[in-house]
């Protein structure tokens, strides 16, 4: 596990930091295998991947906020 150490001196495990980077990449991928089944003229494939691609990456939008609300708090310590 990654350790932040803020100014404050306060330990603050980047857990939320590492889950949003792990639904970008989660994201990333599946919109990579979309395009390469659409390309292939695999419609409904490639349409259910992009549906899982948006909701991975409304899902790293969310830990990103996340993380960045607990390192603001950590900071004001």
């Amino acid at each position: 596990m990654n350790i932040v150490i803020p100014q404050g001196g306060d330990i603050m495990p980047s857990d939320s930091h590492q889950r949003a980077a792990e639904f970008h990449e989660l994201a990333a991928h599946a919109h990579r295998t979309a395009a390469v089944h659409h390309g292939k003229e695999d419609h409904q494939t490639g349409h259910e991947l992009s549906r899982q691609a948006l909701e991975h990456a409304s899902k790293a939008f969310e830990q990103s906020q996340q993380a960045h609300q607990k390192s603001v708090e950590s900071v004001k310590k």
